[in-house]
């Protein structure tokens, strides 16, 4: 097993980062770099480095690569383009919102996304002004809806709504993991 250090993310990390990120999702998700839904991964220091409640965490290799990235923010689901019923259930600066966890492909299925979200949660109850954590997931990519039901509970699925919605499933992380 590769070891690999975890840490928040100062500005050196930033490229790194964002090269993860944006790999991400042109590879992984297809729909490529969109600005309403993809902001923060153009700016991780304004969205994630500057606000004290919000923290970035890369994976780092031995060979001092960044090969992963997780992130959380204190802004709720937003309503649209979320079910009313989520954003109303998750409000912004109560909820802690788990973004970008990302792994490059070599890396997976080594623990290294479940040490991130471990750490993310961490850092929510360390905070001590969220009373909860959520997330939201596309099921259309590999291994994600399985890897977060493995860690929270569905709140919604979307793809049971009648037109199915975004088709996305939306998470809630026990805060005493």
């Amino acid at each position: 097993m590769r070891a690999y250090c975890i840490r928040a993310a100062g500005p050196d990390d930033l490229d790194g980062a964002r090269a993860v990120m944006l790999d991400t999702v042109y590879r992984d998700f297809g729909s490529g770099y969109v600005p309403r839904w993809h902001a923060d991964i153009i700016d991780p220091a304004g969205a994630y480095l500057a606000p004290a409640r919000h923290t970035l965490l890369v994976g780092v290799d031995g060979g001092g690569e960044v090969v992963a990235t997780a992130a959380l923010d204190s802004r709720g689901p937003a309503h649209p383009p979320n079910p009313l019923h989520v954003a109303q259930r998750f409000p912004s600066g109560e909820t802690a919102q788990v973004r970008r966890v990302y792994v490059r492909p070599e890396h997976r299925r080594r623990g290294l996304a479940r040490r991130l979200v471990g750490e993310l949660m961490a850092f929510a109850v360390a905070d001590g002004g969220y009373r909860a954590v959520y997330l939201h997931t596309d099921p259309a990519v590999a291994g994600a809806e399985g890897f977060w039901r493995s860690l929270g509970k569905i709140v919604h699925d979307e793809r049971e709504d009648a037109g199915c919605g975004q088709g996305i499933v939306h998470f809630e992380i026990p805060m005493g993991r």
